[in-house]
C-alpha cells in the first residue's frame, strides 16, 4: 500500500513538472512589420491584438526596424490593427493562431483622421 502510494505521488509531480514545458512548447506568437504612408518601417508604433470575440485587448510596440512580437499567445483568434502618431491601420480581422505557430503580419498605416472601429463579436 505505501509503495502504491508513493508510487502514484511520483507520478503526480512528474505530471506537475512536465506540464509547464510541454504547455510553453505549445505557446504561439504573432510577429510582423508596420509600415508608414511611405511604405517604410515605423518605429515605436502601438500594435493592439485582442481576441476575435473583442475581449482582453493588448498592446505591444514596434523596434527601430518596425517590427513588432507578441509572445506566449495562446492559440486563440486574433484581431490585431497598428498605429503611430494618428495614423492606423484596418483591423486584420480574424487571424487564426494555431498551438505552438508563430503567425507573421504586414500591417499598413493608411488612415490620418479617424481610427477604425474595432471589431466586435456581432460584426460579420
Amino acid at each position: 500500500m505505501k509503495r502504491t502510494l508513493f508510487f502514484a505521488l511520483l507520478v503526480a509531480l512528474a505530471a506537475m513538472v512536465s506540464f509547464p514545458a510541454a504547455a510553453q512548447r505549445r505557446a504561439s506568437t504573432l510577429t510582423g512589420v508596420v509600415l508608414g504612408l511611405d511604405g517604410k518601417p515605423v518605429a515605436n508604433a502601438s500594435v493592439t491584438y485582442q481576441s476575435g470575440g473583442g475581449s482582453a485587448p493588448h498592446v505591444t510596440h514596434t523596434d527601430a526596424k518596425g517590427h513588432f512580437s507578441a509572445a506566449k499567445l495562446r492559440a486563440d483568434i486574433y484581431d490585431v490593427r497598428a498605429s503611430a502618431q494618428g495614423v492606423y491601420s484596418e483591423w486584420e480581422k480574424n487571424v487564426n493562431v494555431r498551438p505552438g505557430q508563430t503567425k507573421t503580419l504586414t500591417l499598413r498605416l493608411t488612415h490620418t483622421k479617424d481610427a477604425p472601429a474595432a471589431p466586435s463579436a456581432t460584426q460579420p
